[in-house]
């Protein structure tokens, strides 16, 4: 029986059909067929995997809206713990009213009322909530929670916009291998946080830089980084792996081509805001920086359970430390490593180190890693383990704030259960981290590089030979962007002389 993967129009014969290479696929594939035969053609229809991946993203944030029903009805607008029962919290209805947007304050330059001053969150986010206010077309003589509503509504359309784009641009980063998107798609934790707030706008820009610089268009790369961190911070982490890739490859003028065109984007967006409104502008950093220890971090871990408070200062600058440490870790593994490691693989440990370290860990932050994990490690069971991790720590933070939310009730997950719940995502990301780092170091174990492949998501760097290593490398014959490669054949061989090795 023909499964999905027959009926995809010109897909290429040197697509990789992951029914073939990843057991789980293989046994998923069922649902719909089963795997891609012998004999399977891949020739003309209506379903590119393209085509299937953004129809099948569009299905999961419907369910995820859907899953957010009983907070639109009435949970979000009736009390704290009833939000936090039901999991289904979202702080767009909340910020709504909470900064101004209903009442028509200009963001970053009219101060608020309470205990946040101006709008904390860069530009470009701001520049997003400010436009889905004006598309909230509802009388302001409409009742509060039918504005919020529909403030939601709008938003979430916005943020479906921007998840159709991350799938897109993850399935065609790597040009054989479409189906990787399907992990993001699927991913149950994109479902589940994808309308908590406005993440999937970075992230969003952030796959379409990768997509460009796996294009060889390193300015557009650039660009696009510096606009994804005038949305949100964490973009900006990944010129680091890429400067030391490209310091290995000898590949300095098209990293400084990329460099720019960042500082220029993300100056553009930001000089504006600053020169007419630096109080609101600065209120982003000033607000990261005497941020308190929150939720979701190993650092309340260790204050619920020693008791001792550790000063904001302190952590801001242990959290550096480490960062540091953990960076400089990653680089000496990009310079030592016998093989240049792939910019996809280093690009998710350095997020995963930034979330690690942080002093807070929102459940919306994994849709940073999400497209980067598909990249960096797509195989269905490493994937799925570090997703159930997810989905527990998401359950578990909003059970906790019920229970410290319902009173005498103590209705939820008390602190020791929430404690086990970062504990899992924490571990859970470590898992990641480790089978990428092995990945590096074997990359005969690297799916990406199960066919030869060099690295097919780093543009300038695919192919190229290595100018600085700190240690030998060994020659290794792989295929670049440039060479057509057939699906069938013998494998190359990577590493030792046992020969690939499948997991």
């Amino acid at each position: 029986m023909p499964s999905a993967e027959d009926t995809s129009v010109h897909q290429e014969p040197s697509v990789v059909p992951p029914t073939r290479q990843d057991e789980i696929a293989a046994a998923g594939s069922e649902l719909i067929g089963g795997p891609a035969g012998r004999w399977a053609r891949f020739g003309s229809g209506p379903f590119t995997p393209v085509r299937v991946i953004v129809l099948v993203a569009i299905g999961m944030f419907a369910l995820g809206m859907v899953q957010k029903v009983p907070c639109y009805d009435w949970a979000w607008f009736r009390g704290a713990s009833s939000q936090y029962t039901h999991a289904c919290y979202s702080d767009i209805p909340h910020l709504y009213g909470g900064r101004g947007f209903a009442d028509g304050l200009v963001p970053y330059a009219d101060r608020l009322g309470g205990d946040m001053s101006y709008l904390e969150y860069p530009v470009l986010t701001g520049l997003f909530m400010q436009v889905a206010s004006w598309l909230t077309l509802t009388p302001s003589s409409d009742p509060m929670q039918q504005r919020e509503q529909m403030y939601w509504m709008v938003n979430a359309g916005m943020l479906m916009v921007c998840a159709v784009i991350l799938v897109v641009c993850v399935a065609r980063t790597h040009r054989r291998r479409p189906w990787d998107g399907l992990l993001v798609a699927l991913a149950p934790a994109f479902a589940l946080t994808a309308t908590i707030n406005w993440d999937l706008l970075a992230v969003a820009l952030t796959a379409a830089a990768m997509l460009m610089w796996s294009r060889g268009r390193n300015l557009l790369f650039g660009i696009l980084i510096g606009l994804a961190t005038a949305a949100k911070l964490y973009p900006v982490l990944l010129l680091g792996p890429l400067l030391v890739l490209c310091w290995r490859a000898g590949k300095w003028r098209e990293y400084g081509v990329a460099l720019l065109g960042a500082a220029g984007a993300w100056l553009l967006v930001n000089l504006p805001v600053m020169a007419y409104a630096p109080e609101g502008w600065k209120k982003f950093y000033t607000f990261s920086r005497e941020r308190q220890i929150d939720y979701g971090s190993f650092w309340l871990v260790i204050t619920q359970r020693t008791g001792v408070s550790i000063d904001v200062a302190t952590v801001n600058t242990a959290s550096v430390l480490l960062m540091i440490v953990l960076c400089a870790g990653i680089a000496g593994l990009a310079l030592t490593a016998r093989h240049r490691p792939r910019f996809a693989q280093l690009a998710f440990l350095v997020v995963a180190a930034f979330i690690l370290t942080n002093k807070v860990y929102s459940p919306q932050y994994v849709l940073w890693l999400i497209p980067l994990a598909a990249l960096a490690r797509p195989r269905w069971r490493d994937f799925l383990v570090w997703q159930a991790c997810e989905v527990m720590y998401f359950l578990g933070i909003w059970f906790y704030l019920a229970y410290t939310t319902s009173g005498d009730k103590h209705q939820g997950l008390p602190q020791d259960g929430y404690q086990v719940a970062i504990a899992l995502h924490l571990l859970g990301t470590l898992y990641m981290c480790a089978v990428v780092v092995r990945d590096v170091l074997r990359p005969e174990r690297d799916p990406v590089r199960h066919d030869g492949s060099d690295d097919p998501s780093g543009g300038v760097l695919d192919g190229a030979p290595d100018r600085v290593a700190l240690t030998q490398t060994q020659a290794h014959p792989h295929r670049s962007r440039h060479t057509a490669p057939a699906v069938e054949g013998p494998r190359v061989e990577w590493g030792t002389a046992g020969g690939a090795v499948s997991d």
